[in-house]
C-alpha cells in the first residue's frame, strides 16, 4: 500500500490528455504522451519544436537567439552583453567584439559560484544564529523566572532595611523620648522652686509693709534686688513626621547606593579614626604663604583669569582658567604641561588619579587620560554640570542646573545615576543656583549656592545638616573644599579672606595670610596643614600654610 501510495504521489500525466508522460518539448516546456507527440508537433510554433525524452528533460539547456528564435545562441556579443546566434554574427553584429559563448558561460558560472558560496557561508551563520535563538527560547522561562527571584529576594532585603530603619528610629525616638522627660521634669522642679521663691519674696513683702523694722528692710532690699527675674528659657519642640512621595526610579537607585556604602564602610570607618588622631592639631596664629604660582592664564572682560584647580597624588596641581587649557604645576612653581580643551577649566577635581572637569556647553563630564587625550565620561542631558568632585565610594557628585532647578547628583564612573540631591524633608528646593561642592571626611556633602549666596550642607543621604552664609554683608561664598580633620574651607570673593568652618558648620575663624589675599576663587588642600588657593584677578595661586605639624 505505501509503494503504491509513493508511486501516485510521483505520477506526472500529460499535458495534453492526463496519460502517463514519456516525452518532453524544451521550446514550448510541455510533458507529453507518445500519442501526443505527433500531435504536437503539427501545432505550428515561432520557435521549432525540441523534443526529449521525458528522463532527459535537464540534462541540456540551451538558450535561443532573441532575434531568431528558432536557432540556439552560439557566440557572444559583448558590445552588446547578449548573446547571439550565427545569423547575428554575419549580419546585425557583424562589426561588434565578439567572444566565445563558453568563455562568456565560464566567466557566469564563476560569480554564480562565488556567490552561491557566501550565501552557503550565510546560512552556515543563518543556521548557527538560529540554533542560538532556538537555545534562548527554551530557556527563556527560566531565566525570568530567576530574574524575578532577584527582583524578589532584592524585595524582601529591602523590606528587612526598611524594618531595621523603622526599629531604629522608634529605638531613637524612646531615648528621645526619655531624654526629653528627664529635662522637662528637672526644668518643671526648677520652675516650682522659682515659684515658691517668689510667693516667699511676696509673703515676705507683705509682712514687711506692716513693719516699720528699718533693719530688717535693708538686709531684705538686696535679697529682692538680687533675686533674677526669668527673661528666657529653653522651649524643646517634639520631633515632626515629614512624608514626602516616593520615586520609585529613585529608591531603585538609592538602595544600590545603600549597598555600595555598606561595602565602604571599612573606610568610611577608617577615615573616622584618622580624623579623632588629627583633630588635636592646631590652627596657626598667623597663615603664612610659602610659595607663589604665576598661572598665566590670559584676563576676561571682567579681569577674572584662574577659576579652579585639584591636587594630584604626586602633589602636583592642575590649574584651569580663562582659556580652553588645563595647566599642570608642581609645588616647586615649575610649569610642567597644557591640556587643551574646549571649554574654560571652571570646575576641576581628581578621579582615579585623573583630572576630571564639567563641560557645561556640550554638557558632559570629562577626563584627561594618560596620554592627554580628552574622554567623555558621560553627559548629562539637558541639565548643565557645574562643580564636581570625587568620593570616598569612587563615585563623582557633580551640580547641575536647569532653567530655575538646581541639584546635586551622585554618578557612578560610567554615568550611572546613583542618587538625586534635589529637596529637604518638607519637600522645598535644597538649592537655588549650585556652584561648587565637596565631600568631608563624615561623608557630608557641601556646596555653595550663588544665589542664596550661603554654603549647604547634607549628610550623605542628603539630609539635610546646615548652612553658613558668612559673618557679615560682604560674604560671597565661591569655592569650598574640606582637609583631613575634617574643616570646611570657603573663599570669599568680595570678603577677601577664607572661611574655615567645623564639621557641623560652626565659624573658627578667618584664613588671612600676611600681605593678604585678593579675590580667592578656587581652593585644594594639599595635605601637611597647607592648602593652595587662587587669586581670581590676578591669575596668582598660593599655597597657605594653615596648620601646625
Amino acid at each position: 500500500m505505501m509503494e503504491s501510495r509513493n508511486e501516485a504521489q510521483d505520477f506526472v500525466g500529460c499535458d495534453l490528455c492526463q496519460q502517463p508522460v514519456s516525452f518532453f518539448c524544451r521550446r514550448c516546456g510541455i510533458n507529453l504522451c507518445d500519442p501526443c507527440v505527433t500531435i504536437h508537433l503539427r501545432v505550428k510554433s515561432t520557435n521549432v519544436h525540441e523534443i526529449v525524452d521525458f528522463a532527459s528533460k535537464d540534462d541540456y539547456d540551451t538558450c535561443h537567439c532573441d532575434s531568431h528564435p528558432k536557432n540556439d545562441c552560439s557566440a557572444y556579443c559583448k558590445t552588446c552583453d547578449a548573446p547571439i546566434c550565427i545569423l547575428c554574427v554575419s549580419i546585425k553584429h557583424k562589426s561588434h567584439e565578439m567572444a566565445e559563448l563558453s568563455d562568456k558561460i565560464e566567466e557566469l558560472l564563476k560569480v554564480i559560484a562565488k556567490e552561491n558560496d557566501r550565501l552557503q557561508t550565510s546560512k552556515h551563520e543563518l543556521e548557527k544564529i538560529l540554533g542560538h535563538t532556538t537555545k534562548l527560547l527554551s530557556s527563556i522561562s527560566s531565566i525570568y523566572k530567576q530574574r524575578k527571584d532577584e527582583v524578589t529576594a532584592r524585595g524582601e532585603e529591602w523590606h528587612k532595611q526598611i524594618e531595621e530603619t523603622v526599629k531604629k528610629l522608634h529605638q531613637e525616638l524612646d531615648d528621645m523620648q526619655k531624654e526629653h522627660e528627664t529635662v522637662l521634669q528637672k526644668q518643671k522642679k526648677q520652675f516650682e522652686e522659682m515659684i515658691g521663691k517668689v510667693d516667699e519674696m511676696n509673703g515676705k513683702t507683705i509682712r514687711l509693709k506692716k513693719s516699720k523694722n528699718v533693719k530688717e528692710m535693708q538686709t531684705f532690699v538686696p535679697v529682692i534686688q538680687n533675686r533674677k527675674i526669668l527673661n528666657e528659657f529653653s522651649q524643646h519642640s517634639f520631633p515632626s513626621f515629614y512624608e514626602c512621595k516616593i520615586d520609585p526610579n529613585y529608591l531603585q537607585s538609592y538602595f544600590g547606593y545603600v549597598e555600595k556604602m555598606q561595602e565602604n564602610k571599612t573606610s568610611l570607618l577608617e577615615n573616622e579614626f584618622k580624623e579623632r588622631e588629627l583633630s588635636g592639631r592646631r590652627m596657626l596664629d598667623v597663615p603664612t604663604v610659602t610659595s607663589v604660582i604665576d598661572t598665566g592664564f590670559p584676563a576676561d572682560e571682567y579681569n577674572n583669569r584662574l577659576y579652579d584647580m585639584a591636587v594630584t597624588d604626586d602633589n602636583k596641581v592642575w590649574m584651569g582658567g580663562e582659556s580652553g587649557e588645563l595647566k599642570l604645576f608642581d609645588l616647586q612653581e615649575h610649569f610642567h604641561h597644557t591640556v587643551s580643551t574646549t571649554c574654560l577649566g571652571m570646575f576641576l577635581c581628581m578621579y582615579n588619579k585623573q583630572v576630571v572637569y564639567s563641560d557645561q556647553p556640550n554638557t558632559a563630564v570629562r577626563m584627561i587620560s594618560d596620554t592627554d587625550t580628552v574622554v567623555t565620561m558621560f553627559t548629562t542631558g539637558d541639565w548643565k554640570p557645574y562643580g564636581v568632585t570625587s568620593t570616598a565610594s569612587g563615585d563623582l557628585l557633580v551640580c547641575l542646573r536647569k532653567d530655575d532647578q538646581s541639584k546635586v547628583v551622585r554618578y557612578s564612573s560610567t554615568g550611572t545615576v546613583l542618587q538625586e540631591i534635589q529637596y529637604d524633608s518638607q519637600c522645598q528646593p535644597l538649592y537655588k543656583q549650585v556652584l561648587y561642592i565637596t565631600e568631608n571626611v563624615n561623608g557630608d556633602i557641601i556646596v555653595t549656592d550663588l544665589k542664596k549666596n550661603v554654603v549647604i550642607a547634607v549628610d550623605r543621604l542628603g539630609i539635610f545638616r546646615y548652612s553658613y552664609s558668612g559673618k557679615d554683608s560682604k560674604f560671597f561664598a565661591c569655592s569650598v573644599a574640606t582637609d583631613s580633620v575634617g574643616h570646611v574651607i570657603v573663599t570669599d570673593f568680595q570678603g577677601n579672606k577664607i572661611h574655615i568652618l567645623d564639621r557641623d558648620g560652626r565659624f573658627l575663624r578667618y584664613i588671612i595670610p600676611e600681605g593678604g589675599i585678593k579675590d580667592p576663587r578656587g581652593v585644594c588642600i594639599l595635605g601637611h596643614g597647607e592648602m593652595m588657593v587662587g587669586e581670581s584677578k590676578t591669575g596668582i595661586a598660593k599655597r597657605i600654610k594653615y596648620l601646625e605639624e
